[in-house]
């Protein structure tokens, strides 16, 4: 089996070197960059399979590392690490269009967990749910397809984040119904807190500027309750 490539962007030496061998020694293979102008040269010379990359770097920082990696790939799975008092900055990432985050200090054991947790959405094993998933899904004037992270309009293609798609998959599946809240933070983020709720909430915006250019897709907001996927019938 070949070995998940990843590329960790950390300008803490000891921090990088520590991250390096803990997970080299659960089969990733890492490259190392210890800015964003040198993230993202080996961006484009390794293909990694996920990215981990910090928010406060020289000369370029890991928002401005991950808005341009988006130009040109919606699908690679993103963890942004982050100071513990930066929660704005989490926020920010989530626009910017990461998939998760870590606070740090963090745990070896949480960090690997989440980057196999991303993989497994990214690669997903032959079963009639990844079967399903292949599916394209007619929504309004929009197609999406989950497996891809696409959603397609008059010949346009956006490509989604993991987090959007997931959210996405989640509405559909309870499409003019009743998307509670807990439920979403629980399935997707593992945890209802109240910053993955503020989390969720960035998502949501996402996903209805990806659907404004219909005005019979609407996503509604059910204060303290959750959200509703409508989508109006002519």
């Amino acid at each position: 089996m070949n070995k998940i490539k990843v590329l960790l962007v950390e300008d803490e030496q000891v921090l990088a070197s520590i991250i390096k061998e803990a997970l080299e020694t659960r089969d990733f293979l890492i490259t190392l960059a210890g800015n964003g102008v040198e993230g993202w040269t080996l961006y484009h010379q390794i293909k990694p399979d996920l990215c981990v990359i910090d928010v406060m770097m020289p000369r370029k920082d890991g928002f401005s590392l991950v808005h341009d990696i988006r130009q040109i790939d919606g699908q690679v799975p993103i963890i942004f690490l982050t100071a513990k008092t930066q929660n704005e900055d989490v926020l920010k990432g989530f626009e910017m269009g990461a998939d998760d985050y870590m606070k740090k200090p963090f745990s070896m054991e949480e960090l690997v967990y989440r980057l196999k947790s991303l993989i497994r959405r990214k690669l997903p094993e032959a079963s009639k749910e990844h079967i399903a998933a292949q599916k394209i899904t007619t929504i309004g004037t929009y197609h999406f397809t989950y497996s891809r992270l696409e959603l397609t309009h008059d010949q346009k293609t956006a490509y989604l984040s993991q987090r959007e798609a997931e959210l996405l998959d989640l509405l559909l599946q309870h499409k003019n119904d009743l998307l509670d809240r807990r439920t979403a933070l629980l399935k997707i983020w593992n945890d209802d807190n109240i910053f993955n709720g503020r989390s969720m909430d960035v998502y949501i915006t996402r996903l209805r500027k990806y659907f404004s250019e219909d005005p019979n897709v609407e996503i509604q907001n059910v204060r303290g309750l959750g959200y509703r996927l409508i989508e109006h019938r002519n």
